[in-house]
């Protein structure tokens, strides 16, 4: 779906666009904190497959555009690269703080959280994530450095649209906030790893200036983190 002619057409400010760029995430997020020992986790997926990809198309026609200036076939082979990459992150930073073998999975469930993993959270974090926060976040790093913290975050939210940013426009604030987001979204003793995975992926949208090359990474890490762990037996990374 091309929404470009859309931006163009109308600006749309930040406070408006908070709900249907959040709404997904934190819907998934609270059936995930319902599935901590309410419900079964066979039903806490099945709700989240159904329910986040209905919010996903609700809320498409307010998103920035998924690709961007460059050709989106160098934009999905860096994807697959930077996920591999991000893999090997993931799982040389979260060792020293898991039990590696871990509990492991029934297949049933396992198939369930990875289909999630690997077709729908990429999807709605990288544009949430690096879609919304990472813009959102550029912006008030502009604003903060003319005027105070508190009227640069209502200039922000009130007068500033993130349709305005430029694909791959960045700041060392906008990243940092950014990742401490993502990271807010596991579990503490993931947040090393969230963290340096997410500065991976925002170092990916510098380069590409699209949020495709960031969901294919983040589609390929979590489908190769599926992989490993069901054939290695190493469960505790799951």
């Amino acid at each position: 779906m091309n929404n470009t002619a859309d931006k163009k057409s109308e600006r749309i400010l930040n406070r408006d666009l908070l709900l249907p760029y959040g709404i997904p995430y934190f819907v998934y997020v609270g059936i995930a904190s319902l599935s901590q020992g309410r419900i079964p986790v066979e039903i806490a997926y099945a709700m989240k497959i159904i329910i986040v990809p209905m919010l996903l198309y609700w809320a498409w026609k307010w998103y920035v555009p998924i690709t961007g200036p460059k050709k989106p076939l160098g934009s999905i082979l860096y994807g697959i690269v930077f996920g591999l990459a991000g893999l090997v992150i993931w799982c040389v930073l979260l060792a020293p703080f898991i039990d590696i073998k871990g509990e492991a999975w029934a297949d049933f469930d396992f198939f369930l959280r990875a289909f999630s993993a690997v077709l729908i959270v990429p999807l709605f974090e990288e544009i949430f994530i690096r879609g919304y926060i990472l813009r959102t976040a550029l912006q008030w790093d502009i604003n903060r450095q003319t005027m105070d913290k508190i009227p640069a975050f209502n200039e922000t939210l009130d007068n500033n649209s993130i349709n305005d940013v430029k694909p791959g426009a960045w700041s060392v604030m906008a990243i940092a906030i950014s990742s401490i987001a993502f990271a807010a979204g596991h579990m503490p003793v993931e947040w090393l790893a969230a963290m340096a995975y997410s500065i991976l992926i925002s170092v990916l949208w510098i380069i590409r200036k699209d949020l495709l090359s960031c969901i294919i990474a983040h589609a390929v890490t979590n489908l190769t983190l599926a992989i490993y762990v069901y054939y290695s037996g190493n469960w505790g990374f799951w």
